[in-house]
């Protein structure tokens, strides 16, 4: 944490100390990804094995063999060497990169402002994490085995081009991943008094509509299970960012929040869940 001495020198720095500044962050920030991605093309095979693994494991379930093809001879070496440890690349340096953005903006905050931005930093991170696993090991490998399904019974063979699959891989967990920070946008709009938990509630029934429409546009497959997948972990996203924005408000207004009524709704919720899994079972 930087101390207040150094808060004060850098919020009476000038204009030019300001920007030197600022191009100091950003020469850190690349060669952090640079490092990176050094270092993850050290790691290129295993790596590629790991991308790999749902369409061998769509594949072998479908009695296919487990080979992506290439198209164009490039196809082998733009993938493995370039784009996978670009996409690599990002993903090890997204918190160094979010660390210096942290450094650059915190001491022109107040200390609640510090707090508050630095918790909505670590959560985008870990949410945008989560929804690329969710998206990798769920999503992504239900809606292959689905997609290469598809008239499998005609007599239709699937040969798989690596160049296809990569982009269709990188599109769904990117895009899943950025679907995930629902909350934190939620909560963003709160903070600026865009949206009130009340409007949030009252329109809820179009947001859930939106959820469904940009999960359809998201998801690899257009079948009905596919399409749940994503679209019930995004309204319940959805609901968390609700919760937050309530939170928020009512710590924002001084009034006290009543958390009796949200643990015993909580509990209710979850003996009912419990109740629906020894149902199952049976």
């Amino acid at each position: 944490m930087l101390s207040h001495s150094t808060e004060e020198e850098l919020a009476s720095m000038p204009l030019l100390d300001h920007l030197t500044e600022l191009r100091g962050r950003l020469i850190r920030a690349v060669l952090g990804f640079v490092v990176a991605y050094a270092l993850s093309l050290t790691f290129s095979h295993p790596l590629w094995l790991f991308v790999r693994r749902p369409a061998t494991q769509a594949l072998l379930a479908l009695g296919y063999p487990p080979s992506l093809y290439v198209v164009d001879p490039l196809d082998g070496f733009n993938i493995i060497w370039i784009g996978l440890p670009l996409v690599s690349a990002a993903f090890l340096s997204a918190p160094w990169i979010l660390y210096q953005v942290w450094a650059f903006v915190a001491p022109g905050l107040y200390r609640r402002e510090r707090r508050w931005a630095g918790a909505f930093l670590v959560t985008s991170g870990l949410l945008f994490i989560g929804g690329g696993i969710f998206a990798y090991l769920v999503l992504f490998r239900y809606g292959l085995t689905f997609l290469l399904s598809i008239g499998r019974e005609e007599g239709l063979g699937a040969v798989v081009s690596v160049n296809l699959y990569f982009g269709l891989l990188v599109n769904v967990v990117l895009g899943v991943g950025i679907l995930f920070e629902l909350p934190m946008l939620i909560f963003l709009l709160t903070v600026i008094g865009l949206v009130t938990p009340a409007f949030l509630v009252r329109n809820s029934r179009y947001a859930i509509l939106a959820i469904f429409v940009l999960a359809a546009v998201i998801t690899p497959t257009s079948d009905v299970v596919n399409l749940a997948l994503l679209a019930g972990p995004m309204c319940v996203l959805f609901a968390v960012g609700v919760a937050g924005s309530f939170v928020y408000t009512r710590h924002r207004e001084g009034h006290p929040l009543p958390w009796k009524a949200a643990l015993a709704g909580a509990g209710v919720l979850g003996l009912g869940g419990a109740g629906y899994w020894l149902w199952r079972r049976r």
